[in-house]
């Protein structure tokens, strides 16, 4: 079970969204005095991570789906992966019938996600919680949509 997050830890996650928001100073935020022990408890948590510079940092991609409605759908996936074309294919009209909005982050991109997914690919995700790997159950994932449009 995730931990429920405050509004404060939101409004740092959020952040990130931002263009150009790659890192954040927690000067940024306010009083550094009191937002370090927020940002320490979000790096804890795996949804931040600490950068070079002191007193900066970067939103995880855990970070990033703590902050996805249920029905954000995210793929993880990587050029050339002909499971992955075959997953996006399936799903796409259910997202269109479901108004669900999509995100595909290449994990090739990303060092801390090849190392996590490496040829498990595609992986997706609904909200924050998995909803497929490698193939689609395309009942199962028309069911987890039409249930997370009733939450």
């Amino acid at each position: 079970m995730n931990p429920v997050m405050d509004s404060l830890e939101q409004k740092i996650l959020a952040a990130f969204d931002g263009p150009g928001a790659r890192a954040r100073a927690l000067s940024d935020f306010g009083d550094p005095a009191i937002i370090r022990p927020v940002a320490l408890r979000l790096v804890e948590r795996g949804w931040l991570r600490a950068t070079e510079s002191p007193d900066t940092y970067a939103r995880t991609e855990d970070g990033r789906l703590q902050l996805a409605a249920s029905r954000d759908v995210t793929i993880y996936s990587r050029p050339g992966c002909h499971l992955c074309e075959e997953a996006k294919q399936q799903i796409a009209p259910l997202l269109k019938e479901f108004g669900a909005r999509l995100t595909e982050i290449n994990i090739d991109e990303d060092p801390e996600l090849r190392a996590r997914y490496g040829y498990d690919v595609p992986v997706i995700f609904l909200g924050a919680r998995k909803a497929a790997k490698h193939r689609v159950d395309i009942a199962q994932f028309r069911r987890q949509l039409r249930d997370a449009s009733v939450k």
